[in-house]
């Protein structure tokens, strides 16, 4: 198996303030909190985003270990839907130290480049900074991070710079280049 070199860059906003939020994209989108734990549709949302960008640390998961991820106090699955079909998410994950991370966060190829992911990603973002208001067991916010890299979507840094991501950080690494997996087998042509 050959190597490839990924870069993966984080960044992070240090207060609410730093949110540069997108303009609301034409057309009927809504972004809505995913309230019921559910493996089944968070690894469709997970395969379907990530598929063609080879995400994978996942598709091994158990319905064991969705649930059990899924049911940790503060773990928010936010959906953006256009016209009622889902078109990409954000996943919310809290962590020590009052820090949230945004753990995941993409679009369906079908509906990328169409000024949904900036609308969800501010979405998603502001939400981080208010997670406390709904989970009484957690600290106040006071960082969001994210880790995005070269394997990502061409639109990705991009984004976050212009939602208020600040860099703190670059790693360069070798890592298998792994086939890209699809939201099933044969989803993307080779």
């Amino acid at each position: 198996m050959t190597n490839i070199a990924v870069t993966t860059w984080s960044l992070e906003q240090t207060a609410p303030s730093d949110l540069l939020p997108a303009a609301r994209p034409e057309g009927d989108v809504r972004i809505v909190r995913a309230e019921v734990p559910s493996p089944e549709f968070s690894r469709f949302l997970y395969a379907s985003v990530g598929g063609d960008i080879r995400w994978t640390d996942r598709l091994s998961w158990t319905y064991a270990q969705w649930q059990q991820h899924l049911r940790r106090p503060g773990v928010e699955t936010w959906v953006a839907y256009d016209r009622g079909t889902p078109a990409g998410y954000v996943e919310l994950s809290p962590g020590e130290d009052s820090v949230v991370e945004i753990e995941y966060f993409g679009l369906i190829p079908a509906f990328r480049g169409r000024r949904i992911g900036g609308h969800l990603l501010s979405s998603g973002t502001a939400r981080a900074w208010d997670l406390a208001d709904r989970w009484p067991e957690l600290s106040p916010t006071k960082r969001v991070w994210l880790h995005t890299c070269s394997k990502d979507g061409e639109y990705a840094m991009d984004n976050y710079q212009r939602r208020g991501f600040r860099l703190f950080d670059t790693k360069l690494e070798e890592e298998p280049e792994v086939p890209t997996p699809g939201p099933w087998p044969g989803a993307f042509p080779a």
